[in-house]
């Protein structure tokens, strides 16, 4: 996949393309739905699959004091991307000066001119340009004018829900990381180094790998079932992780810690993928150290099971 920081990064003899336009954070399944409508549509008509996004965020540069955190690292939302078939992405350094474009200068500068496009595909309710004043309407309109199409692609809904990056962040503030995951088409997952911690778990309880995330968006303190991915290698490993303040041991600041259900073998990975599929229970204070090791025993053998049931279903 090529990836494009800025319009002077893609060449004159780029495309023609099928676009798609929007933020993708998370990639969810209506994100997924669009991404293969592109790639099947780019597919057919030998054009490139492409999608038009912005980093930072534009809510960071129009309403910082409003803007959502983000579900997935910039990383994590090129790899999805990729793995789901699209051929390249520009991703426009959003700015004030950005946001002036009128709907016109928009589709005039960066769809025809940067990225050839002879289609566009998005939702009915997408806005875009100078004050939102750009609508799917304008799209349609414009597109037929200038030469491309406009391809309005359905949301899609889970359980009576219109699945969107907000719902999927209310599921994971809430710690119900499962209905994430099936608003997500996967799982949700963190990302980061591995950093030493304080070496209770390994003295005390069990050891643990503890990760520094990058993301944003963080499930709230409990334990949940795991799985843990290697960035350096292919190795990857059943687990389980609390996230919270280690209130046995006095609290602190907040920490991911993740006992692995199966051996480790060296190296130490210095970066992990941890992908939350279940709550567990809420983190509490315990009366000793033997105790909270026991309850931890309790939740492998409650992860154990799942990860059994995932490996033979």
């Amino acid at each position: 996949m090529r990836i494009f920081h800025s319009q002077a990064q893609v060449p004159a003899d780029f495309g023609p393309s099928v676009v798609t336009i929007g933020n993708f954070d998370g990639v969810h399944t209506g994100h997924r739905a669009i991404m293969r409508a592109v790639v099947e549509a780019a597919r057919l008509r030998g054009l490139v699959p492409t999608v038009l996004t912005f980093d930072p965020h534009p809510a960071r540069i129009l309403a910082p004091d409003r803007a959502p955190g983000l579900l997935m690292t910039t990383d994590q939302r090129l790899r999805a991307l990729e793995s789901l078939g699209i051929g390249a992405v520009l991703m426009i350094p959003f700015s004030l000066e950005f946001a002036a474009l009128t709907p016109e200068d928009f589709i005039d500068g960066v769809l025809i001119a940067t990225l050839r496009a002879k289609s566009v595909m998005v939702g009915e309710d997408f806005r875009f340009g100078h004050r939102q004043s750009g609508s799917a309407e304008t799209l349609r309109v414009l597109g037929a004018a200038r030469g491309f199409t406009f391809e309005p692609v359905p949301h899609v809904t889970w359980r009576g829900e219109r699945v969107s990056s907000s719902a999927v962040r209310t599921a994971i503030a809430q710690g119900s990381v499962s209905r994430a995951c099936r608003m997500l088409g996967a799982p949700f997952a963190l990302e980061g180094e591995i950093v030493k911690g304080q070496g209770i778990g390994s003295k005390q309880t069990v050891p643990t790998l503890n990760l520094a995330p990058n993301n944003d968006v963080i499930p709230p303190d409990g334990v949940y079932i795991t799985r843990t991915r290697d960035f350096d290698s292919v190795r990857r490993w059943p687990s389980v992780t609390n996230i919270g303040k280690r209130p046995t041991f006095g609290g602190g600041s907040v920490t991911v810690e993740t006992f692995l259900l199966s051996p480790l073998d060296d190296p130490t990975p210095a970066r992990i993928e941890l992908e939350f599929l279940r709550f567990i229970r809420q983190e509490r204070k315990f009366e000793s150290p033997v105790a909270l090791r026991d309850q931890i025993m309790k939740d492998v053998a409650v992860a154990t099971r799942l990860h059994r049931r995932l490996k033979t279903g």
